[in-house]
């Protein structure tokens, strides 16, 4: 299971239950309404957050990768010369 389909699972369980929760406890329509506000509000700054954090991590892969496929890159170079000259020397 990827860690997005587990962050998003645990987001709607955790906003079923409190809507849940919310809507059996005995309170007025109005305190309710405003308790399910501040409520989605909340869980909104948090789903923002967690969306943030996965993309810093996922951008630092991303910037990883790029470091270490530049420094393969170099290696191979560094090997097609060394063959290439190898390869002229033996030619002489």
């Amino acid at each position: 299971m990827s860690i997005s389909r587990f962050i998003a699972g645990f987001v709607v369980g955790g906003a079923i239950g409190a809507i849940a929760g919310i809507l059996l406890a005995p309170k007025s329509g109005e305190e309710t309404r405003r308790i399910i506000g501040e409520k989605a509000q909340d869980m909104a700054r948090r789903a923002d957050e967690t969306a943030k954090q996965i993309q810093s991590k996922a951008d630092d892969a991303v910037s990883d990768l790029q470091k270490k496929g530049e420094e393969i890159k170099g290696k191979i170079q560094d090997l097609m010369s060394k063959q290439k000259d190898s390869k002229s020397e033996a030619e002489s």
